[in-house]
């Protein structure tokens, strides 16, 4: 079990965010597919495309163990606290984050010991790790329950 990670977060003032987009996703595999078509869009508009490849993967991973893990079974988007996962895209002047809201207050585990890495499944986050500058969650406060699984990306001003 991992703990809350918080360093190299960026703070979640919503006045220092240069800009932000996010979307609900179904509790249902093919919601990865339009994660990463939501990110695509995203990025376009914010004129990071060349970023793309790696954020992809990273969005993919996170919404895959989100829905895998964290998802209860019958959760759907008539659950009083909303959809169960939600994708929020985050951008300052020199950083993106991707964060993945879930149910589950579970922190998230990585593999521990050697790595299968033949294996088709049990990467996600040595994937995320590997590809994004850096990674944490945190537990949600308040009313929501759950928590955030994100990952940070440096990016320069003309990307």
């Amino acid at each position: 079990m991992l703990e809350p990670l918080r360093q190299g977060l960026p703070p979640i003032d919503p006045g220092a965010v240069s800009t932000s987009a996010s979307c609900a996703l179904p509790a249902r595999y093919e919601a990865v597919r339009g994660a990463r078509k939501f990110t695509s869009r995203t990025l376009d508009e914010w004129e990071l495309t060349s970023r793309f490849d790696d954020v992809a993967l990273v969005v993919s991973e996170l919404v895959t163990n989100a829905l895998r893990h964290a998802v209860p079974d019958g959760a759907g988007p008539d659950d009083p606290q909303g959809p169960p996962v939600r994708l929020h895209l985050m951008r300052w002047a020199s950083r993106l984050v991707c964060a993945v809201r879930d149910p589950s207050r579970v922190s998230p585990e990585a593999r521990g010991g050697e790595e299968d890495f033949s294996a088709e499944s049990g990467r996600g986050l040595f994937l995320v790790e590997s590809f994004s500058d850096s990674w944490g969650w945190h537990p949600l406060a308040g009313t929501l329950q759950g928590k955030v699984v994100w990952a940070l990306f440096r990016v320069g001003p003309e990307e």
